[in-house]
């Protein structure tokens, strides 16, 4: 007979550890999604305006900050004309952009809570998920060095020798064919896993398989939004990045809603 004043030793812990387990709900192992309409991203940027207009300095804050760093960009690699260079900045800037991203995140995120967003908030929560931030950055480093190698390819085994028009199109419609793959992972991956990670304790990996699945079963509406924020971001840099500091916010906040609608995440404890 077991003694019942015996200390519990270490097979009894991972006994009770394994029990404990069997206890604990078991979550999915992708995020449950919602079948969206077709004008479903319409409903995001009206209500990522409405986000904005509730808080025009956040806005104006981070838009500067993505604007200048766009503008230092552009500069730079025009300045020394070196590819590498570029590489290497876009490359930084891949590591900064989800900080960014989870900043204004943040906004969105206090506003439908009923809170008033503080600058400091963003950048707490930020320093929160600075991990699962870096994950995805490596992830997406790791997708535009691939990127760029695949067109490097492209030129190296269908060069353009006589300079014809036809050739010409062949080969740009073959590089924007090749373009449109990584594009279109770039952004299964990162449409709604980014926001996520900013509300819910989940890690990278599972935030972006949900948001490819996400992707894959509402084709229709994310094509919609995939174009628009093609468009708007156009429009920003047609006007010498001056509107990206509305226009990224704005972008932001409606992948924020966007997020809210198109996953259910309730079963992963909310971030603090």
């Amino acid at each position: 007979m077991m003694n019942a004043d015996r200390q519990p030793n270490e097979a009894d812990l991972v006994l009770q550890r394994m029990r404990d387990n069997d206890d604990a709900p078991q979550r999915p192992f992708v995020v449950p999604c919602a079948r969206l309409e077709w004008d479903a991203p319409l409903q995001w940027l009206r209500l990522g305006w409405q986000d904005l207009r509730r808080a025009p300095g956040l806005t104006l804050v981070f838009g500067g900050v993505i604007a200048l760093a766009s503008i230092a960009i552009s500069a730079l690699a025009w300045s020394l004309g070196r590819f590498a260079l570029l590489a290497t900045l876009l490359s930084g800037f891949v590591f900064i952009a989800p900080l960014i991203g989870v900043g204004l995140y943040c906004v969105s995120r206090e506003l439908e809570a009923g809170r008033r967003p503080q600058l400091r908030h963003s950048f707490t929560l930020a320093g929160r998920v600075l991990g699962q931030a870096a994950v995805f950055a490596l992830t997406q480093l790791v997708v535009l060095l691939v990127w760029s190698r695949a067109g490097m390819m492209v030129s190296a085994f269908f060069p353009l020798q006589t300079g014809g028009l036809v050739e010409l199109w062949e080969f740009l419609l073959l590089g924007s064919a090749i373009g449109s793959i990584f594009a279109a992972l770039t952004f299964a991956s990162a449409v709604v896993s980014l926001p996520m990670i900013a509300d819910r304790q989940v890690d990278m990996i599972t935030a972006v398989i949900s948001s490819i699945n996400a992707v894959l079963r509402n084709k229709l509406p994310m094509a919609l939004w995939a174009a628009l924020i093609v468009i708007l971001t156009a429009i920003g840099f047609a006007t010498a990045f001056l509107g990206l500091v509305v226009i990224m916010p704005w972008l932001a906040y409606a992948s924020w809603h966007a997020y809210r609608e198109t996953l259910d995440a309730s079963d992963w404890p909310e971030l603090g």
